[in-house]
């Protein structure tokens, strides 16, 4: 098992920071995901899964040791989060694929109903009241004032609700990606997690660029099986 544990513990050194390579593959799965979700191909979900897995081990510093020295409870507790929406995510995407055929896109992307953004906006608004207490009673395993508790909150609850967005084939999802990346890349930066900030920074492109792609593809495609879409909304 030797090796095994030294291919988990392999860090780069770039000058003074040591920085895990099970950060940067972890990311570099993410960031996959992300192209899959805008080509909207359900291989996306799984890889995703791969790299939530991996970065919960970069965060829970607590149970496994990082150069950082820290415990970014919001961090690690999404990548949980990540992985069980994902699975919707996969099933929901899966099942659409099928009715459609292998080469086509798994789902006709379209803006979430008022009501479902009334919704969503309440959900993320009192999520972040509830999950920065939480935090904030846990604690962050180093001194941490209290605006970083608010900032953890905001990108757990923004990212899970943008997890579900895109399941769900909503154009709102690249806009609740925005949201977050706006907080997590400075909160990355502080924490020094420098790897997930620079695919943070990097994606906020990607992301600028998909919601383009899924706001003309909502535009011109029509939903070839709104009957189904329906029966699993």
């Amino acid at each position: 098992m030797n090796w095994l544990e030294r291919l988990f513990e392999a860090q780069l050194t770039i000058g003074s920071s040591h920085i895990l390579w099970r950060e940067i593959v972890g990311n570099v799965f993410g960031f996959a995901s992300a192209i899959g979700g805008m080509r909207r191909r359900v291989w996306a979900w799984p890889i995703g899964i791969i790299g939530n897995v991996l970065l919960f081990t970069v965060f829970f510093g607590v149970a496994f040791a990082n150069p950082q020295h820290q415990t970014l409870y919001g961090q690690a507790g999404r990548q949980v989060f990540f992985v069980i929406t994902s699975l919707y995510g996969w099933w929901r995407w899966q099942e659409h694929r099928k009715a459609r055929g292998a080469d086509a896109h798994a789902i006709t992307p379209r803006w979430a109903t008022a009501r479902e953004r009334m919704a969503y906006v309440g959900v993320w608004l009192g999520g972040v009241v509830i999950a920065q207490w939480v935090f904030a009673t846990i604690g962050a395993e180093w001194p941490a004032p209290r605006w970083y508790f608010w900032c953890d909150a905001w990108i757990f609850v923004g990212s899970m609700l943008a997890t579900y967005a895109m399941a769900r084939g909503w154009n709102d999802f690249w806009l609740m990606w925005i949201a977050v990346d706006l907080v997590g890349v400075p909160l990355l930066v502080h924490a020094k997690f420098y790897p997930s900030a620079v695919l943070y920074a990097v994606y906020g492109a990607l992301v600028l660029y998909g919601f383009t792609v899924w706001l003309k593809a909502s535009r011109l495609e029509r939903d070839p099986q709104p009957e189904l879409t329906e029966a699993m909304s």
